[in-house]
């Protein structure tokens, strides 16, 4: 199983952060806009999101710890086998600084390539997105 990480160091505080990543049906809106460009939610716990390569994927929410900052998604189906996710925001000894980390487990190997490359790609956009909201 491939383990995909980005670790990001914001100039934005831990709770600006968290209150973004929680809020689980705006992700186009708050963490991710126009690496993420639609979210439709289907239920309390389910959004499919739409990437701007036109690709969507159905999210199903495991976990959202507001002590930890901490939330967990899967998808299933597709063409991955497995696919679990995990994003968690700590507060770095900096004020006004924090880290955000994202990791996601996928299998098969095969596809972690193109996880990796699109993870790169919305990390980049969640650290702009999430500093200019903090600035």
């Amino acid at each position: 199983m491939a383990s995909l990480r980005k670790d990001l160091l914001l100039a934005a505080s831990a709770d600006a952060v968290w209150s973004a990543l929680r809020d689980f049906g705006v992700v186009h809106l708050r963490l991710a806009p126009g690496f993420v460009t639609a979210t439709t939610m289907a239920g309390d716990a389910v959004r499919v999101v739409t990437f701007f390569n036109g690709t969507s994927a159905r999210e199903t929410l495991v976990s959202c710890d507001d002590a930890s900052r901490r939330l967990v998604y899967a998808i299933i189906g597709g063409r991955a086998e497995h696919y679990s996710a995990s994003a968690q925001v700590f507060d770095d000894a900096d004020a006004g600084r924090c880290r955000f980390v994202w990791i996601v487990d996928v299998l098969p190997d095969a596809i972690a390539p193109y996880i990796d490359e699109m993870m790169t790609r919305g990390a980049a956009v969640m650290k702009e997105a999430l500093e200019a909201t903090s600035a």
